[in-house]
């Protein structure tokens, strides 16, 4: 059998992808973590030889980009870019956010395309993977100046989506009524009332608790981990960032489950609250995400006993375990230094990437139980999964009914990343887990279907 370095095999494998999309640090950083767990997999396994299964993954099936036009209030014309990365179908249509803000690029989109092919596959549930978005920033625009953007991001958009195609939802910067226009605009387009989207008012065939189902995921996964080391969010210190939904949805559910969170956190700094982040201060996070402000110091107008830091993060407050829900590469090694010399014992993402490289190895080198969020945030997406399904049937399952079974899915995933993950001394790596597991079903269907 040839002999061959496994190191070597990475080394090359990313030196292809870095000279073919260059330019773009985000998706080169989520192809890496998945490489140098899942090469040295594929090298086990007679049946991938040779396949070139993990290059066509990291080759999007398609990527469309495309030309926004639309008026202000002023009347004057506005022109943003739209993007839809159609990433891999081997196991069911594209299935993946809309994103909304200034900062989405091809990079961005693709990362998130590329995270969403393994966090699907590791629901158990029939999607692909893929991922859209524009530089529109619906911040500080009117309704009518949201609806017609929404309109004209739809007239090309319709074109390449469908129930059994590609089923966008919402991500950041587009949530209900963005959902809403988009829809309204799809079903005129087209004619045909269908599930396209998920993230839908509860009116016209949305699901029950899907607003919070990816921060309820996250403490279920977060729960199923601690159980490994005999030990529950009970009368834990959580520390969380982000104050949007799925913060939100971490919060309550850690409240439910009897941890205390200490902190939110937005662009202009953290809150800390001494006293927990309970009952209806929970609920005044929701009024601040409606006001269309991202400042978390807005909260210290209603709780001016919390503290407020500007330009600093939470991972500096002393905590037992911490949930990062605002968005990508938010905790850095230094972060992850200062989590571990103060006790931290669990990191579960809950937003995308938001941990880098060097601090994931950190978490991972000292033995902190640590989950990448293409585990424990995909409740999120595996409830949209739930969403397809009742509106396939044209039924509305109960709250009770759809959070049992995102509750089931969430111990079916990690129990997925314990197995693949275990190592020799005991140790669960979910990230090498999450990826192998992962992997295996697309591999495994894209075998089945040929060079396709």
């Amino acid at each position: 059998m040839e002999h061959y370095n496994v190191e070597q095999k990475i080394q090359e494998f990313m030196a292809k992808i870095e000279a073919k999309n260059p330019n773009e640090p985000e998706f080169i950083q989520a192809v890496k973590e998945v490489a140098v767990t899942v090469i040295p997999f594929i090298a086990t396994r007679k049946e991938y030889t040779g396949m070139k299964l993990l290059e066509r993954m990291a080759e999007p099936e398609r990527v469309i980009i495309f030309r926004v036009p639309w008026i202000d209030d002023n009347g004057e014309i506005q022109v943003n870019r739209g993007f839809r990365i159609q990433m891999n179908s081997a196991i069911g249509p594209y299935k993946g956010g809309i994103r909304f803000h200034p900062t989405v690029n091809l990079s961005v989109l693709k990362f998130l395309a590329f995270e969403q092919v393994f966090k699907n596959s590791l629901t158990t549930l029939p999607m692909g993977g893929g991922k859209g978005g524009s530089d529109f920033d619906p911040q500080g625009k009117s309704d009518m100046e949201v609806m017609r953007f929404c309109q004209a991001f739809m007239m090309e958009l319709c074109k390449h989506i469908g129930p059994e195609t590609d089923v966008p939802a919402g991500d950041i910067g587009v949530g209900a009524r963005e959902i809403g226009y988009l829809f309204g605009m799809y079903k005129k387009i087209r004619n045909e009332f269908t599930g396209v989207l998920t993230g839908k008012g509860l009116a016209y065939g949305g699901s029950l608790i899907r607003p919070e189902a990816t921060g309820y995921g996250v403490v279920y996964f977060a729960e199923q981990m601690l159980k490994t080391i005999d030990d529950s969010i009970e009368g834990k210190t959580v520390a969380v960032s982000g104050f949007g939904n799925v913060a939100w949805g971490v919060i309550k559910k850690t409240n439910d489950l009897g941890g205390k969170v200490v902190t939110i956190s937005g662009p202009d700094g953290y809150v800390y609250d001494k006293d927990g982040i309970s009952g209806e201060k929970i609920e005044y996070l929701l009024e601040m995400r409606a006001s269309g402000n991202n400042r978390a110091e807005d909260y210290l107008a209603k709780y001016p006993e919390a503290q407020f830091f500007a330009g600093r993060r939470p991972w500096e407050v002393k905590c037992d375990i911490a949930f990062p829900s605002a968005t990508q590469n938010e905790l850095d090694l230094e972060d992850a230094k200062t989590l571990v010399a103060n006790g931290c014992i669990c990191v579960t993402e809950a937003a995308n990437m938001p941990s880098t490289l060097d601090a994931i190895n950190y978490f991972l080198d000292n033995k902190v139980l640590f989950s990448p969020g293409k585990a424990s945030n995909a409740g999120g997406v595996a409830t949209s999964g739930l969403e397809m399904t009742q509106n396939s049937i044209r039924l509305n399952w109960s709250s009770e009914e759809v959070d049992a079974r995102l509750k089931e899915i969430m111990i079916g995933i990690h129990k997925a990343c314990r197995d693949y993950g275990k190592e020799e001394d005991g140790y669960v790596n979910y990230v090498k887990g999450a990826n192998i597991a992962g992997f295996v079903k697309v591999a495994e269907a894209m075998l089945a279907q040929g060079l396709v």
